[in-house]
C-alpha cells in the first residue's frame, strides 16, 4: 500500500510538470513529450531503476533546448524595415549588440545617443548594432517602419540596422527574439522569467554568434563598452 501511494503521489507530480510544460507564465523551456500516461512514466523509471528524478528527465537547461534547433544568432533569417530577408550569417566575425528599441518610451533619449556613439566609435572595428523595433511595452513604438527609421535616422543619426518591427514576448515572438531569451535567460538565470522586461533589453553576441551576456533595458549602453572591447579583442 505504501508504495502505491509513493507511486500515486509521483504521478499527480508528473502530471502538473507536464500540463504546466507549454504554460507561457512559467517561460521555462522545456522538452515536448508526446502524450503519455504519468503513471507509466513512473511505473517504468521504478522498473527499470533508474537514478534520475523525473524532473530532471523531463527539464532541459535553457541553452541545451535552444542549441537543438539553432546553434547561433547567424542561423536565423529576419526581415529589415523595407521587408526584405536579411541572413544573419552576414554578421559572422561581428560583435553585435540586440536591442529591441522603441521611439517614444523614457529611456529613448539616453539609449539611442549612446548606441549612436558606441557604433561611430567601434564600426570600424567589427562592431554592429541591430535594432528590433517593438511596441509590446507600453505602446511606445506605434509607428511603421518608415516613421521609426525616419525618427532614429534623423533625430539620432542612427547608422546601424533598424528592422521590422516585431513581437519578442509571448506566441507570435519572433524566433530570433525566442533564441536569445532561451540562450540567456532573465533575471536569476531565468528563475524570474526570460521574457523580455522593457525597451531597450540589450543582448551581446560574440563573433561565432554566440549570446554571452544580457542587459537590462535600464542598462546604460556606455557602461557594456568594455565588454564590447574585450570581444572585439
Amino acid at each position: 500500500m505504501l508504495v502505491r501511494r509513493n507511486l500515486s503521489a509521483l504521478a499527480v507530480s508528473a502530471s502538473l510538470l507536464l500540463g504546466k510544460r507549454s504554460s507561457p507564465s512559467l517561460n521555462q523551456t522545456l522538452l515536448s513529450f508526446p502524450q503519455i500516461s504519468p503513471v507509466y512514466l513512473v511505473s517504468h523509471s521504478i522498473k527499470t531503476g533508474s537514478p534520475r528524478s523525473l524532473v530532471g528527465s523531463l527539464r532541459f537547461d535553457h541553452t541545451m533546448a535552444a542549441q537543438s534547433s539553432k546553434g547561433s544568432v547567424h542561423d536565423f533569417t529576419v526581415k529589415d524595415a523595407k521587408g526584405n530577408d536579411v541572413d544573419l550569417s552576414i554578421y559572422k566575425g561581428k560583435v553585435l549588440l540586440i536591442v529591441n528599441v522603441a521611439s517614444q518610451c523614457g529611456l529613448t533619449n539616453s539609449n539611442y545617443t549612446e548606441l549612436s556613439k558606441l557604433y561611430e566609435k567601434y564600426k570600424d572595428q567589427g562592431f554592429e548594432i541591430l535594432a528590433f523595433p517593438c511596441n509590446q511595452f507600453g505602446g511606445q513604438e506605434p509607428g511603421n517602419n518608415e516613421e521609426i527609421l525616419e525618427f532614429a535616422c534623423t533625430r539620432f543619426k542612427a547608422e546601424y540596422p533598424i528592422f521590422d518591427k516585431v513581437d519578442v514576448n509571448g506566441e507570435n515572438a519572433a524566433p530570433i527574439y525566442k533564441f536569445l531569451k532561451a540562450s540567456k535567460g532573465g533575471a536569476l538565470g531565468g528563475l524570474l522569467g526570460d521574457d523580455i522586461k522593457w525597451n531597450f533589453a540589450k543582448f551581446l553576441v560574440d563573433k561565432e554568434g554566440h549570446v554571452v551576456d544580457r542587459y537590462a533595458p535600464t542598462t546604460s549602453p556606455f557602461s557594456i563598452e568594455k565588454d564590447i572591447k574585450k570581444l572585439l579583442g
